[in-house]
């Protein structure tokens, strides 16, 4: 008995420090098949009390009263399948006749505390069919991104979703992008992500960090060109746009719009041409927006009506040439001056970290969703590097961005430095190589007395 007992308390302590340490482990072994022995026990109690239920057929009711039978229990969504993960579980859903995605989702919170998950998010799959994505635990505590990943040619994993699923920023859907947040909040850490995740791609980088290049300036070995202060910016831009002209006439040349082509090689961007005539994409990274609108003189209007003026023509029109914009501030709202709001607009791809006030959660989230906004103004201070990340379509979600050095996002630039596009349009900005210092000669040794 005294050795039954030992045992049992190896066991929960074990159990305790598995769960403190790894708590994807503490799920897979002990958290998983609690979590379904709750599912399946109570699913009919819990969908009723949650009124996910439809009245039942006719024939069913026609059946009971043929049998004598007065009970008819109601059409319940039916279990499709079951999918264990190493976060959580996924539950498909057939949904039964009368019900509709939207009313399971305004359940979720419901479900999630009676079946004792973390999180219950929905998805739908096809027509009436939905999949509950459960969470066993926190997963955006500790970011471990999956290890297997497979994006497209210009998508990048740049975090980990709430659900467990990694976060892809795809620019050939989402061509241009928006990054708000406070300070300290994690839009540094997320543009790091986003760097280092492009740099072993066949893709030129452009930065414009208008704090002197400290925040860019170490990855100059993977950037082909970059501007440290808004007179770089300003001739940057144009540069930029001239590529964007130059770029408009070979496509015009060469979409096959004459008379012998086959109607299914016409393009209309340069995804459509041939490999060894289409040009490299270009992503240009704005670490701070607010320093190309703000303005000190009178002297430094002209300027910066000229930059804001390429800028939106950048968002505008470049998408179908291969030039995407990611754009990150703190605030990006009508208060920088003419032109803001034109040029938000343009930015489909939306993330919100930590944001002081409403209204700034507002700028970038409050066309998406509401309950979006108060996500964005929820995040805690200790949290950094969680943020919310919506899109036009208004869907949104909570991601949280790994903790990524910018030594290590440095090494990645200067391992693939060889793969940095030389484009002449932008020569004149392309980084200098970094100097390195020689190191300083070792001191004589000090003889002992």
């Amino acid at each position: 008995m005294t050795g039954l007992l030992l045992l049992a308390v190896v066991l929960v302590v074990l159990a305790l420090m598995t769960r403190a340490k790894a708590p994807a482990a503490y799920w897979v072994l002990f958290g998983l098949p609690a979590a379904l022995y709750r599912v399946f026990s109570s699913y009919r109690q819990t969908l009723e009390a949650c009124e996910l239920t439809v009245a039942p057929p006719w024939w069913k009711v026609l059946g009971n009263k043929v049998a004598g039978s007065d009970t008819v229990r109601p059409g319940l969504p039916k279990v499709r399948g079951v999918r264990p993960t190493a976060t959580g579980v996924r539950l498909r859903l057939r949904l039964a006749a009368g019900l509709a995605p939207e009313d399971v989702t305004k359940s979720a919170e419901r479900l999630r505390h009676a079946w004792g998950v973390h999180s219950v998010h929905v998805a739908e799959v096809k027509p009436g069919i939905v999949e509950l994505r459960m969470t066993g635990f926190d997963i955006l505590e500790r970011v471990r991104m999956p290890r297997r990943l497979a994006p497209g040619p210009l998508s990048v994993v740049v975090a980990l979703r709430e659900d467990g699923l990694p976060y892809v920023r795809d620019y050939r859907q989402k061509p241009h992008g928006l990054i708000l947040g406070a300070n300290q909040s994690g839009k540094s850490m997320l543009q790091r992500c986003l760097i280092k995740a492009l740099a072993p791609l066949d893709v030129a980088l452009v930065g414009i960090d208008c704090k002197r290049g400290v925040e860019q300036g170490p990855f100059a070995p993977r950037l082909s060109a970059l501007a440290t202060t808004p007179d770089e910016a300003d001739g940057l831009l144009d540069a930029l746009v001239a590529e964007m002209e130059d770029r408009f006439d070979l496509l015009c040349l060469h979409q096959g719009i004459n008379p012998g082509t086959d109607l299914e090689d016409i393009t209309s961007d340069i995804w459509g041409l041939p490999k060894h005539l289409r040009p490299v994409p270009i992503v240009v990274l704005v670490d701070e927006i607010a320093e190309l609108f703000l303005v000190a003189t009178r002297v430094d209007t002209a300027r910066r009506d000229h930059m804001v003026t390429q800028l939106v023509r950048l968002a505008q029109l470049s998408r179908a040439v291969g030039i995407y914009l990611e754009i990150s501030g703190q605030r990006f709202g009508s208060e920088l001056g003419k032109g803001a709001t034109a040029l938000r607009a343009q930015l489909t791809n939306r993330i919100a970290h930590r944001c002081n006030d409403k209204q700034s959660a507002e700028m970038g989230l409050g066309d998406i969703d509401e309950l979006a906004v108060q996500a964005a103004t929820s995040i805690a201070p200790e949290r950094a590097g969680t943020a919310v990340a919506g899109d036009s379509s208004g869907q949104w979600t909570r991601i949280r961005t790994p903790k990524t050095s910018i030594g290590e996002v440095a090494r990645i630039c200067r391992q693939f430095a060889q793969l940095t596009p030389d484009l002449p349009a932008l020569a004149k900005y392309r980084p200098a190589p970094a100097r390195i210092p020689a190191p300083a000669p070792a001191a004589a040794p000090v003889a002992l007395p």
